[in-house]
């Protein structure tokens, strides 16, 4: 424990050494033998403070020489302002936009911003082959069989084992298996709401969220949300009385890329266990931190069976495979009842692969290298903006995830840039699609999940000087 306090102690002085400038690009870092004599630790718990710095890109290793502060090109753009959508309930859904944003998933021959997954060259494509073939081989029948109501054996054991990384306790008999993220965050909604229920959701918010809760005829009542941060919980506390359900993406909260704390986390699960309202915990983006280490999840501070934790392997492994899942708690009987008549079982074949991929450590390795693609990403995001788009510009700084939010001056409308960039094959995703009020019109969210390279460089300048034609 004491170790673990002067880790994150050494760690967070010199984070803002270097983000408040006291620590210039470039500076060359005291040694590993240094810190530890200035600090009196060990060299692992040295060697562990680089890591984590290393992690975040505040500095970099050169062999022989030592450790230097990164070029921190976002540290020069402000970031986001926190939303301020209206404490009243709306249900004014952009359907046209989101359908001419989100019609065009698969489009090759568009440059896709607006598609929040990762590309397929990001995909280790030929090992989930393998593994497709040997599950035809394992599965009774080669996998024409009903499988079990609840969803494959080895998946559930997986996704179990692996919830010790976010601070779970989850068995396999605790998860249930669904057609993907959504159809696990619908099967939560069915369940738990009626027609005219309130559900209450962070701001900007994903849009197949917002598509659902209004197919489902619920009032949506969007949160004020930090950039970084994530929901503000003194907010949430106001509000409570309005809120028969709440759906929150905590870790690296897509368009935001915000962060819950965990100190918030358990606070919002105190306070709406108290109040008897489910929370509905979509953690799709959790695997895909920056820094050393996972999240943790609500799920991880729920004592009442309240929280209803959803995932899928749709943002970090394959889209196209519709593989999610859920632990529902104590409301696993209602959601069992709905898998059964809406889809039965999973598909035997598919889930039987991810799960072996799952045990095999593949996985494990699969991420590693996608979340430095990411963060990678990320930096070039944030230096191709800082040096081509309009002044003003702010944009989020994620410490996970797949989004980038972007946010112009007022003059520059969002939608209108969708409209030019378009007819250059590049589509944005605006940020009136994230909201059902009548805000974020000057906001786009980015994708990180794109193979960087040089036309997409390109690309992403282009959008930077279609920006500039639109300051009136």
């Amino acid at each position: 424990m004491k170790n673990d306090f002067l880790y994150s102690s050494i760690t967070h002085k010199l984070s803002a050494q270097i983000k408040n400038g006291v620590l210039k690009e470039g500076e060359r870092l005291p040694s590993v033998r240094t810190l530890c004599q200035n600090h009196n630790v060990s060299m692992n718990t040295a060697k562990r403070v680089f890591l984590e710095l290393e992690s975040q890109s505040l500095i970099y290793s050169v062999p022989q020489s030592g450790y230097f502060v990164s070029q921190l090109p976002y540290l020069r753009l402000p970031l986001p302002e926190t939303s301020k959508p209206s404490p009243i309930a709306s249900s004014n859904e952009p359907n046209e936009l989101i359908n001419k944003v989100f019609t065009n998933i698969g489009r090759e021959d568009l440059t896709l911003f607006s598609i929040g997954a990762p590309d397929g060259e990001l995909i280790p494509l030929p090992q989930l082959k393998k593994e497709v073939i040997q599950a035809t081989r394992t599965l009774k029948g080669g996998g024409t069989s009903y499988e079990s109501l609840q969803g494959n054996v080895t998946l559930r054991r997986m996704i179990a084992a692996r919830s010790l990384n976010w601070g779970g306790n989850l068995n396999e008999d605790d998860i249930i298996t669904t057609n993907g993220g959504m159809n696990s965050l619908s099967f939560c909604l069915m369940a738990l709401t009626k027609p005219g229920d309130t559900i209450a959701i962070e701001s900007p918010c994903y849009p197949g969220i917002l598509q659902l809760a209004i197919s489902l005829r619920l009032k949506v009542l969007e949160l004020p949300t930090h950039p970084e941060t994530g929901l503000l919980v003194d907010e949430l506390e106001k509000l409570v009385s309005k809120i028969d359900i709440c759906l929150l993406i905590p870790n690296f909260n897509t368009p935001l890329g915000s962060c819950m704390p965990d100190e918030n986390k358990k606070a919002v699960v105190e306070l709406l266990s108290k109040h008897n309202i489910p929370i509905v915990e979509d953690d799709v983006y959790g695997d895909l931190h920056f820094g050393n280490k996972r999240p943790s999840c609500c799920k991880a501070f729920d004592t009442e069976g309240n929280v209803l934790w959803c995932s899928s392997i749709s943002k970090t492994l394959a889209a196209g495979y519709r593989v999610g899942w859920i632990a529902p708690g104590k409301y696993k009987d209602q959601i069992m009842k709905l898998k059964l008549v809406h889809s039965i079982c999973s598909n035997s074949i598919i889930n039987e692969s991810v799960g072996s991929f799952l045990k095999s450590g593949k996985y494990e390795k699969h991420l590693w290298q996608l979340r430095k693609t990411l963060q990678e990403n990320y930096l070039n995001y944030a230096q191709t903006i800082a040096q081509h788009f309009p002044e003003g510009t702010k944009i989020s700084q994620p410490k996970g995830g797949l989004a980038l939010w972007v946010e112009f001056s007022g003059d520059i409308n969002t939608v209108e840039l969708f409209e030019l960039a378009m007819k250059k094959n590049i589509c944005i995703a605006p940020g009136r699609v994230f909201t059902l009020q009548d805000q974020y019109h000057n906001c786009m969210r980015l994708t990180l999940g794109l193979p960087w390279n040089e036309s997409l460089k390109e690309k992403l300048i282009e959008v930077g000087n279609l920006a500039k034609t639109l300051i009136k």
